[in-house]
């Protein structure tokens, strides 16, 4: 039997700016890279990105996916970037066969390429681009609890070896971002705080419901007036909530002055 692995979320940061040397991605871009050389060799990664909704959970299929470069305004050499992971059509339709064990409507795509969501990461933490990968979707209703049961389903698959890997942001507004307001800082820093307590908490159900209730913690519609980037993270929370361990901070930097973290289960 392969190794029980590790559930991670990591922030993906800004288009195809950790690729490309961006000042503001350097401490984002060294984590991504180190990241593999802190976890057990992966059978196969399953990346639920936050760059793809859809009606219901959608899986990509395809054996050879390609690239889906969902961004604009960027050096030309951003529309040239290559990852030749194989996709796994056996792993797709697990995930499937899974999902609709418990209810969850489902559904494989095998149209959908890897997207920026998924490929920047993967191209910094897994550049030999070897391991088989299959992308998740998002739920259009974005509904929390929907999207922890999501995780809950698929926590099998780390006993086969499948990493199974967030890709979103601990903090997502774009206006914020490039804002230059002083308050910026101290209001993602309440967030930020918030959200580590919540994924440290000892105690999962605990947990699960401040999860489920993201939107009464501080400053939380001004950390996401869309949450599509925050959900990710609750997807792999459920994944690791039947082991009954908190999550480890693993990450935590400042990103165009907003606190940004990633956090690891097992």
């Amino acid at each position: 039997m392969a190794q029980v692995m590790p559930v991670v979320f990591v922030p993906h940061g800004g288009g195809p700016m950790p690729l490309l040397g961006d000042a503001n991605h350097h401490s984002l871009a060294a984590f991504l890279r180190n990241l593999s050389h802190s976890l057990p060799e992966p059978q196969a990664i399953l990346v639920i990105t936050a760059h793809w909704e859809a009606p219901l959970a959608s899986i990509s299929s395809a054996a050879a996916p390609g690239m889906l470069y969902d961004y604009y305004g960027f050096p030309a050499e951003s529309y040239e970037f290559h990852y030749p992971a194989p996709g796994s059509p056996a792993l797709a339709q697990q995930v499937l066969d899974l999902l609709r064990l418990q209810g969850i409507a489902a559904q494989l795509d095998a149209e959908r390429d890897y997207d920026h969501g998924t490929f920047v990461p993967l191209m910094l933490a897994y550049p030999a681009a070897q391991i088989p990968v299959v992308q998740l979707s998002l739920v259009h209703s974005l509904e929390p609890a929907l999207h922890i049961a999501i995780g809950k389903a698929l926590a099998p698959l780390r006993e086969q070896g499948v990493l199974i890997l967030g890709s979103g942001m601990s903090f997502h507004n774009m206006r914020a971002f490039f804002s230059g307001d002083p308050a910026v800082t101290p209001k993602s820093l309440a967030f930020h705080q918030w959200l580590s307590g919540t994924m440290g908490e000892t105690d999962v159900a605990v947990t699960e419901q401040q999860l489920v209730h993201w939107q009464a913690g501080p400053q939380a519609r001004f950390s996401h007036p869309r949450e599509e980037h925050l959900l990710p993270l609750l997807v792999c929370f459920g994944a690791a909530s039947a082991a009954g361990q908190p999550a480890q901070q693993v990450y935590e930097g400042l990103f165009f002055n907003t606190w940004i973290a990633g956090y690891r289960w097992g």
